[in-house]
């Protein structure tokens, strides 16, 4: 099975042990390693693929326990750089009833940051199916330049390119600043992932349809959108498919659509899917995808922070996706 590479941000979440406040009431965190882009790594490699993380991490404690954790999860940690420049970032999260997130970041600036295009290396994509990457990391630091070399390398060696956006606009100046970066990198992705809060905010349409209409008319040739409690979609410009959510207690949302695109991308990966195969995929196919994708994620948010099941977990826990 060829690689899923993931590139962004690697961070600390500080996930409470209480929900149901707000941030500035939370008295007590739990330590959880984090970043949406190793999240993904991690679902693929629990589910027994390939995943690789490109990133950089403070030369500190912090630091040490992702790289720990990433490794224990089996992802390949190989361009993983450490920095003395600046800390390992930070996320301070807190979640309402629903298990629901409000976050607050400390990264001013952080090591992730300061990840430079010299460091992005053709060899990091050998072997490789898929590209993936967020958008947190695409503000006005080196790491942005670092992203628009390793999509451009992608593409070269004909891998997928995987945009999901992620949202997180504390993070931006204004939500213009968000938006512009985020359609700046757009054109260049074969798979755009979007929740349904993100939809009007990244494409400017209110329908799914209408989004998909927009982004088959750049480079996207798959539109993956998560519903939350009202299920999921995909889309290509030949066919598409839907599910209705699975019913399942809500412990935290964290890292659920990192879960499912994370599993997503592997049973692409998985199946041989290439760039130019992706429009070709048939309802049925893409149903089959989705649904794997909604029980895998379904155990996510059953646990604190963003635990990523094994491949013989989710069979035990749904064995009819054997």
């Amino acid at each position: 099975m060829k690689k899923i590479i993931a590139i962004g941000e690697l961070l600390i979440d500080f996930v409470p042990e209480e929900k149901g406040c707000a941030l500035r009431e939370v008295a007590h965190f739990e330590r959880v390693a984090g970043g949406a882009p190793a999240n993904v790594a991690s679902a693929v490699s629990r589910l027994g693929g390939a995943g690789v993380m490109v990133s950089q991490v403070g030369k500190d404690a912090f630091g040490d326990h992702i790289i720990d954790v990433l490794q224990q999860n089996g992802v390949d940690t190989s361009w993983v750089y450490r920095t003395g420049r600046a800390n390992t970032g930070l996320a301070f999260v807190s979640l309402d009833a629903t298990g629901n997130r409000e976050f607050s970041f400390f990264r001013n600036p952080s090591a992730d940051l300061f990840l430079t295009p010299e460091q992005i290396r053709p060899e990091m994509l050998a072997e490789g199916g898929a590209l993936h990457f967020c958008s947190v990391d695409l503000v006005d630091y080196p790491v942005k330049q670092a992203h628009k070399r390793a999509v451009g390398l992608a593409r070269e060696q004909g891998l997928m390119v995987c945009f999901d956006p992620n949202v997180r606009l504390p993070l931006w100046d204004a939500p213009d600043a968000c938006r512009e970066a985020i359609r700046e990198f757009l054109p260049y992705a074969d798979i755009v992932k979007l929740s349904d809060d993100e939809l009007e905010f990244v494409t400017g349409c209110r329908s799914e349809a209408e989004a998909a209409a927009l982004l088959f008319g750049m480079h996207c040739r798959l539109l993956l959108v998560t519903r939350g409690a009202e299920g999921s979609a995909v889309y290509t410009p030949s066919a598409s498919a839907s599910r209705a959510a699975l019913c399942v207690p809500v412990t935290d949302t964290t890292g659920c659509g990192d879960s499912f695109i994370g599993s997503f991308l592997y049973q692409l990966v998985r199946d041989g899917v290439t760039r130019e195969s992706l429009p070709g995929l048939s309802e049925a196919a893409l149903g089959k995808y989705l649904d794997f994708s909604a029980c895998y994620a379904s155990l996510t948010v059953q646990q604190k922070g963003a635990v990523m099941a094994t491949l013989s977990e989710l069979l035990q826990a749904y064995p009819a996706l054997a």
